[in-house]
Parts: C-alpha cells; structure tokens; sequence
C-alpha cells in the first residue's frame, strides 16, 4: 500500500481526523489490499487517499509527471498525462469526456471549489480542451445520454501492461462505506472482466512530456 502508481509513500494519506477514524483508514488500506483487482479511494477533488497493488501494477509504467500521476490525482491524470491512453483504452470517449462531465457537474454544484478550478483554469490553458468542454461535451452529452457520464457500473477497456491480458474491460464498481462517505471519499474499484479475443486497438503514440491531452474525437457541433 506504500508504493502507489508513479511514486512511493505513506498510505494512507495523513487526514485531519480522530484517532479512530485514522485507525479504521489504515485497516481499510489493508482490506483495500486484499482485493485482486485495481481498487482506489478519492476525496471530493479526485486526490488519491489510497490505492492498492493492483492499482499501481496498472499504471506502473507511467512517466514521471509534475501535476498528473494516476497515484496523486486522478482526475489530472485521465485529463492531462500523456501516456494516459497507453492504459486507459479508447481514452478520450471512454475516460476523458465522462470525468469532463464529472467536473463540470462538481463545479455547477460548488463552484468556489480551489482545487477543482484549478483544474478547470489548466483546462482553458489548452485550446482544443477548452472547446471540448464548452461545446464538444454538451453534444456528447446529448448524443449518448447522461447515463454515459457515470462511473458506477460503467464498462470500459483497459489496455493491461500484463500481457497475459492486453485489451481487458473493466467494470466500474463504487462501493462507499459510511465512514468513507462522511469523510467526502468514495471508492472505485476496476473489476477487471475475460480479456478481449479481437484485436487490440491501436495505441495513442507517446507524446513528448508535459504536453497536454488533447481531446480529438468530439469537435465541436457545427453552427
């Protein structure tokens, strides 16, 4: 449980709370790791508060990046890392345009939220990000439904760095106990699903480090 995706250290992460709720954390870490799958907690801004082994086998081949790795936020991570599709298949509609819509819907209901704006301000730093949340996401939403945008229950490739799997869907899975619940933390867990017998996709070339991600496969609507 100390060594999460792109770094090592303590977990989980130091919180301003009882002794008890610390001590119900850290068995909960060891419960986190008892799951054979990629499982993870996040607080209300997406900042990872633990993580087990599963979680950072996945994303152990990540890149260093200074505000984007899977085991700080991962929010940044789908939204900015470069190498984020080398994991997280079919990246942009799978992954991307759903936390878009995560972070627009967490803004409408407390936009005075620092660390989430600030989130949004890096999001205006890039042009072709900023169309997509401003228009490109609304059409989406639109096309698909709202039902798309969630987490709980959604179905979404991964592309394992174990290749005895490849190209593996996942399931999405919450599952929040009280305490979690009352501290602003929710649980997410990969359920990882029989690898895929087609064909792999093709994977997203690395982009040079610090490069943004650019969302490419919803423009736009036309006037």
């Amino acid at each position: 449980m100390a060594h999460q995706a792109g770094g090592q250290r303590p977990a989980p992460r130091p919180l301003p709370a009882t002794c008890e709720t610390q001590s119900y954390l850290q068995d909960y870490a060891t419960l986190l790791e008892s799951v054979p799958y990629p499982s993870l907690v996040v607080d209300r801004h997406w900042n990872v508060v633990m993580a087990n082994n599963a979680f950072a086998t996945l994303f152990r081949g990540m890149r260093p990046h200074p505000t984007a790795m899977p085991g700080d936020n991962f929010l940044r991570f789908v939204l900015f890392h470069p190498d984020a599709g080398e994991i997280l298949g079919e990246h942009e509609p799978g992954w991307c345009l759903p936390m878009l819509a995560h972070l627009r819907a967490a803004l409408e209901s407390g936009g005075h939220d620092h660390e989430l704006q600030a989130i949004r301000r890096d999001i205006g730093q890039d042009p072709l990000m900023e169309a997509a949340y401003r228009q490109g996401l609304p059409h989406w939403i639109r096309a698909v439904g709202e039902a798309a945008t969630r987490l709980d229950g959604a179905v979404r490739l991964l592309l394992h760095p174990d290749p005895r799997r490849g190209p593996v869907e996942c399931r999405i899975v919450e599952e929040t106990p009280q305490t979690l619940r009352d501290l602003g933390h929710r649980r997410l867990t990969m359920v990882l699903r029989e690898p895929r017998r087609t064909a792999a996709p093709a994977r997203r070339s690395r982009r040079h480090r610090g490069t943004g991600t650019h969302l490419t496969v919803v423009s736009a609507p036309e006037d």
